[in-house]
């Protein structure tokens, strides 16, 4: 289930905010300038299907974000528990960064976390299939698959290199409640 808690950045066991209806999601993030919808998630695939098969399969959705955001190139991340580099890969992404372009992630299988640090607040969105996330360019966040993760994301930027975190090396991501855990 898509989930929002918003802690302030100083108390990490002190949720202000906890929702899981997506109109309350979306209202919340909007008014910190992130974009949150809903989406169908429905096309069939395959358990072995590759990054190809499942760009084709969203074609139509992928198209449609481009031209509302001039993204040049999409991709597909997809990580499952039986991963032998799970561990290494979960570590990658668990510390507070930016990027200089928006990152967009449009979830088709799944579930993962992601934390904005924002106006001296941590939103952590739990995005589950059908859900697209935009986060603004230079947002603090960190993401969290869970130690068993299980998701299926396609991913849109603007820079044909893709992703490219600029780490902050502010280590607010450490105090946390951590995804699945």
């Amino acid at each position: 289930m898509s989930r929002l808690t918003i802690y302030p950045d100083d108390a990490p066991h002190a949720p202000l905010v906890s929702a899981t209806d997506p109109r309350e999601i979306s209202a919340e993030l909007a008014a910190v300038g992130v974009g949150f919808e809903r989406w169908q998630a429905g096309a069939a695939l395959a358990a072995d299907a590759s990054q190809n098969d499942i760009l084709v399969a969203y074609a139509h959705d992928i198209d449609r974000l481009r031209q509302q955001g001039g993204y040049v190139t999409a991709d597909v991340v997809s990580l499952k528990p039986d991963h032998p580099d799970r561990a290494t890969l979960r570590l990658k992404f668990l510390d507070e960064h930016t990027h200089s372009e928006d990152e967009v992630r449009f979830f088709v299988e799944g579930s993962g976390a992601f934390y904005l640090h924002l106006q001296q607040r941590v939103y952590q969105i739990t995005c589950e299939r059908g859900d697209l996330l935009r986060v603004p360019a230079n947002t603090c966040h960190w993401f969290d698959m869970g130690p068993a993760p299980h998701f299926t994301a396609i991913r849109l930027f603007i820079d044909p290199a893709g992703w490219v975190g600029h780490f902050t090396g502010d280590k607010i991501a450490n105090e946390f409640p951590r995804h699945g855990e």
